[in-house]
């Protein structure tokens, strides 16, 4: 049964700018284990993967019904499966996460839905 679903769009240099004038945020925004996957990123796929991973935390407090406000950014993490999808490996929701990310030259989007 689908328990929320959530989207999220977010524009590209808004991230850009993030990355170069407010590093710290990266920390806020992304696990270690993401940050590890994000350091070894050209600049261009560093933008692309800090846009996803924060639109796919958005959206999935959105299909969790809180917002953001509820659930931090470090009680979800998103890596990759064997072939790069976007998996759901953390995160206080107790069913089945399916995630969706794409990316344009502008913006990034993610889609959750939450099963249980």
């Amino acid at each position: 049964m689908i328990y929320g679903i959530g989207l999220d769009v977010v524009e590209l240099a808004r991230i850009k700018a993030i990355i170069k004038e407010k590093p710290k945020l990266i920390k806020r925004i992304l696990t270690e284990n993401e940050q590890q996957l994000f350091s070894q990123l050209s600049t261009k796929r560093q933008v692309e993967f800090l846009g996803g991973r924060y639109a796919c935390k958005e959206a999935f407090s959105k299909a969790w019904g809180t917002g953001i406000g509820k659930i931090s950014f470090q009680e979800m993490e998103v890596l990759s499966n064997a072939v790069g999808a976007p998996v759901v490996t953390a995160s206080p929701f107790e069913g089945t996460a399916f995630v969706s990310i794409t990316h344009t030259d502008d913006l990034a989007l993610a889609q959750i839905i939450l099963e249980t």
